[in-house]
């Protein structure tokens, strides 16, 4: 493959130098700061992590004041960011690095790999950023760049392009410098070789890309459409007893161990909404719509309906609290909920 991979390398450091975007999870070696930022940034825009970052560090400065937290606490203090089995992956893994490991992270890829909630992706830029390893960090950006700048045309949801692909971004990764080089590929994905039209002009490896020396780098990377993410209807039923609302523990894969308001999923309508509260109150005194909202998970969208209903008895409900204000303002509620929770939070703050 001739030297094209140590000039892009040596070419792409020297542009990150100069411009490099500043985070603040960045400019650290620390593994359990590297770890907690690739973590928050799966799923997340990178804007959005840094004041989560810094405010959950506060909270956990440390890999043993996070895994001796109430796991409660630690999905309460990930509010807002989404995909919760993360949070919990992210305390269990505390855990495990905190009493099985005395404290210290895996040193490589393959070992932060078997770690709960630490797939490859993050594993290599963990063990890049933090102990050098020369590894690529396979992500979206990566795929994007490495295709454009080799002219890869195959399908990159393959098997075979997936490990194409990593071949080459291994050619490109230094002995050391390795976290530096995978930052760059992503600042450059992230600021200048975008989806779509790329901003070729401002790009310092023009010379090197294959892609743009064919005229068509927009047409990079080929990617099989994606499936359009399922429709469902809920109704979210805000079930009031004097002063308090129902809240149920989610037993559930998508959002467990949060706290949302009876639901009916898959069904909407006023029938479906008593029927939800009749699992959870005998009388019901008044059921009502108050709105609407919708809420774009990964594979699916939930279309709410917003009931509030009400109840003369706060009966014992199995994984559920009737919550006051503060009760209300103190667990860990999914952004799913944030259009039911402000109707909740203004009736009972009225009463």
């Amino acid at each position: 493959m001739s030297d094209k991979p140590k000039v892009i390398t040596r070419k792409l450091l020297a542009w990150y130098d100069a411009h490099q975007r500043v985070f603040p999870f960045r400019g650290t070696k620390d593994p359990y700061r590297i770890w907690l930022s690739e973590i928050m940034l799966q799923q997340t825009r990178t804007e959005t992590v840094g004041p989560y970052y810094e405010r959950f560090l506060k909270q956990f400065p440390d890999v043993h004041s996070l895994a001796n937290a109430p796991v409660e606490s630690v999905l309460k203090a990930w509010e807002g960011l989404g995909y919760y089995t993360r949070a919990r992956n992210l305390h269990r893994t505390a855990g495990i690095v905190a009493h099985e490991h005395d404290g210290v992270f895996p040193r490589t890829a393959q070992g932060l790999q078997a770690l709960p909630g630490v797939g490859p992706y993050a594993a290599a830029a963990i063990a890049s950023i933090a102990y050098d390893e020369p590894i690529p960090a396979m992500d979206g950006n990566l795929y994007r760049v490495i295709s454009r700048l080799f002219l890869y045309e195959q399908d990159t949801g393959t098997a075979k392009a997936k490990k194409d692909l990593y071949d080459l971004g291994l050619s490109l990764m230094p002995q050391t410098r390795a976290g530096d080089m995978n930052q760059a590929l992503m600042d450059l994905g992230a600021t200048i070789c975008l989806p779509g039209t790329p901003d070729c002009a401002r790009c310092p490896l023009q010379t090197e890309c294959e892609a743009y020396q064919s005229a068509d780098p927009a047409a990079l990377p080929v990617m099989k459409a994606k499936k359009p993410p399922k429709q469902i209807p809920v109704s979210v039923i805000i079930l009031l007893c004097g002063r308090k609302v129902l809240l149920l523990r989610r037993e559930k894969a998508l959002l467990r161990g949060m706290y949302l308001f009876a639901l009916s999923e898959g069904e909407d309508g006023l029938e479906a909404a008593r029927k939800a509260v009749k699992k959870y109150a005998k009388d019901i005194l008044d059921i009502h719509v108050v709105g609407t909202a919708r809420h774009i998970f990964t594979h699916q969208v939930w279309n709410m309906t917003i009931y509030l209903a009400r109840t003369p008895t706060c009966e014992p409900v199995e994984h559920g609290i009737w919550a006051d204000l503060a009760q209300l303002d103190a667990l860990p509620v999914p952004v799913a909920m944030n259009a039911a929770l402000a109707h909740a939070r203004a009736v009972l703050s009225s009463e």
